[in-house]
């Protein structure tokens, strides 16, 4: 699908300049196009912008902030993440799931595993020791507890990097 749309939760200030100082350190610096992310869904269809900007204004006046916690580090083989804990966030995205069905791809049908990706594409010896590195980096966010997540946001892939289109700040009063 060429040029589809991403929709990531964004994180809040402090934990988002914290995994991207580690993206920043431990991504390949030719193949890190993106500022730290949370990925919900991969790729809507082009043809859905307008449906997207009608509908995630929608869901983020009416639902509250969802929570998160930092729960440790995540293997992604040739790679390595913050693992999260968002049981909120994906009630949300299946909200947001069910509202598009018939739509989403393959790689989106499926509930993901909340993480912010800090180093991808590198040989699994190097990822194993970027792991092993991170328990003492990471243990005061683990031990800071929850957060809140304080808005959605829309991108358009670029063959690359991406382009945002649209921010939506959470402000409902409903919880998931």
């Amino acid at each position: 699908m060429a040029d589809p749309f991403i929709l990531t939760a964004v994180l809040p200030t402090d934990l988002q300049a914290f995994a991207e100082g580690l993206r920043r350190a431990h991504y390949p610096p030719e193949k890190n196009h993106l500022h730290a992310h949370v990925t919900l869904f991969h790729a809507f269809a082009p043809s859905l912008l307008g449906e997207l900007r009608d509908y995630l204004p929608r869901v983020a006046a009416e639902f509250a902030a969802p929570e998160g916690a930092v729960k440790g580090v995540m293997d992604l083989g040739k790679g390595t993440a913050i693992a999260l804990e968002a049981p909120q966030l994906l009630a949300l995205r299946a909200g947001i799931a069910e509202h598009f069905r018939g739509s989403l791809t393959a790689q989106d049908l499926h509930e993901p595993r909340p993480h912010i990706t800090i180093q991808n594409k590198v040989t699994t010896n190097e990822a194993r020791e970027l792991q092993a590195a991170l328990g003492h980096r990471i243990a005061p966010w683990i031990a800071k507890g929850s957060f809140t997540f304080p808005a959605l946001a829309l991108h358009r892939y670029c063959g690359g990097p991406w382009e945002e289109v649209k921010t939506c700040a959470f402000r409902g009063r409903e919880r998931l």
